[in-house]
């Protein structure tokens, strides 16, 4: 059969397609595992956008807060909903995976303004996972490298952080909002573990090192010339400077 339609995959993934419909789509992807891989990391990351999330949109508010409501016009007590509803699209960009053709270059400010969150939603997926944390494992660096350098269209390194006691576990592809995107998983004696998130979005410039906290995640995390990377763990700050600093170091001007 053709290729479905992404309206399809993304009615698959919410049981919307009809019993016979929804046959022959499992069947095309079971002949085309690496789109199945991509449909199950969009589902991954979208479970990770309801528990990050579900909870916070779900909140009564507070009382003071809901009498100052009662004095408002009908279309000022409804923006929180419209807020909501417009971070909920714009977060579903991160684990949506439309075709859009070439990647469209975005400003050092504009990367640098999701990549903390996407690292993070990234992070809380698959580093919990204990039998498929990554696709490809450390054992075939060199094919991880030129893999995932060819999907995301430059050439990648990967950081050495044995000094910093993590060692590499892996990496995945995945998908971003324009476009695919590479994480690399490290882990130590005690099996704490970081990943470093790598966008190409080329935008050929810079960002200073920067430092956040998402629901938890810590995430350092820069823009150096045409990549867009995020280290993020939930290890004390300073442990996680000190791997952010070493990756830093060895991927400047890369």
């Amino acid at each position: 059969m053709t290729r479905p339609l992404e309206s399809e995959l993304h009615a698959l993934i919410d049981n919307q397609l009809t019993d016979a419909r929804a046959t022959q789509v499992r069947a095309w992807l079971d002949a085309h595992p690496e789109e199945a891989q991509r449909l199950r990391d969009w589902q991954a990351q979208r479970e990770a956008l309801h528990a990050l999330f579900d909870a916070t949109l779900e909140e009564t508010p507070p009382i003071r807060l809901q009498r100052s409501a009662m004095a408002k016009p009908w279309w000022r007590q409804r923006l929180p909903r419209i807020a909501a509803a417009v971070l909920w699209l714009a977060l579903g960009g991160v684990a949506g995976f439309m075709a859009r053709g070439p990647l469209s270059a975005a400003s050092a400010p504009d990367v640098a303004a999701t990549l903390p969150r996407q690292a993070a939603i990234a992070h809380v997926v698959y580093a919990p996972e204990v039998r498929h944390p990554v696709e490809v494992g450390a054992d075939q660096e060199a094919h991880l490298v030129q893999w995932l350098s060819k999907r995301l269209g430059a050439k990648l390194a990967i950081p050495d952080l044995s000094r910093e006691g993590f060692a590499l576990v892996g990496g995945r592809l995945l998908a971003a909002d324009d476009g695919p995107a590479a994480q690399f998983m490290y882990q130590d004696a005690q099996g704490n573990r970081l990943t470093l998130y790598v966008r190409h979005d080329g935008a050929d410039a810079g960002t200073a090192f920067r430092y956040a906290v998402e629901d938890g995640v810590g995430v350092f995390y820069w823009v150096d010339g045409a990549f867009g990377y995020a280290l993020s763990g939930k290890i004390p700050r300073e442990r996680m400077l000190a791997a952010a600093q070493a990756s830093y170091r060895q991927l400047a001007g890369h």
